[in-house]
C-alpha cells in the first residue's frame, strides 16, 4: 500500500516546502527530492488519489489547478525555452495523491 506523502507530510506541515504558488485549493512547490534541475510539484489541497478520482463537483478545483499549472509552466518556459508536464497513474504513482510535475530535463523511466 503506497502512502500519501502530500497529505501526510506537506499539507500538514511536517515537511517544509519552498512554495512557488499557492491558492485556496492548490499549492505548487519545489520538489523535496528533485529528479531534474527544475522540478516543481502542483497538488490540490483536497485529497484525490489521482485525476481519475475527480468528479463533476470538483471542476472548480481542477480549473484552479490548471490555472496554477499554466502560470508556472509559462514562467518555466520563458526562462528555459522548454519544460515537461506529467502526472502518473497506477504503479507509476509513488504517492497516491493527485500531483503534477513541471520540470526541465530528460524523462526517466
Amino acid at each position: 500500500m503506497s502512502s500519501d506523502f502530500y497529505c501526510e507530510q506537506v499539507l500538514n506541515g511536517k515537511t517544509k516546502v519552498d512554495i512557488v504558488e499557492e491558492t485556496n485549493n492548490v499549492i505548487a512547490f519545489h520538489h523535496t527530492n528533485p529528479s531534474w534541475p527544475i522540478h516543481i510539484i502542483v497538488i490540490p489541497k483536497k485529497h484525490f488519489a489521482s485525476l481519475l478520482d475527480m468528479t463533476d463537483a470538483d471542476h472548480e478545483i481542477l480549473l484552479e489547478m490548471m490555472s496554477v499549472i499554466q502560470k508556472i509552466t509559462q514562467q518555466v518556459l520563458r526562462e528555459n525555452g522548454k519544460c515537461r508536464l506529467t502526472t502518473n497513474f497506477g504503479d507509476y504513482q509513488n504517492s497516491k495523491h493527485l500531483h503534477w510535475h513541471i520540470y526541465v530535463g530528460s524523462m526517466q523511466s
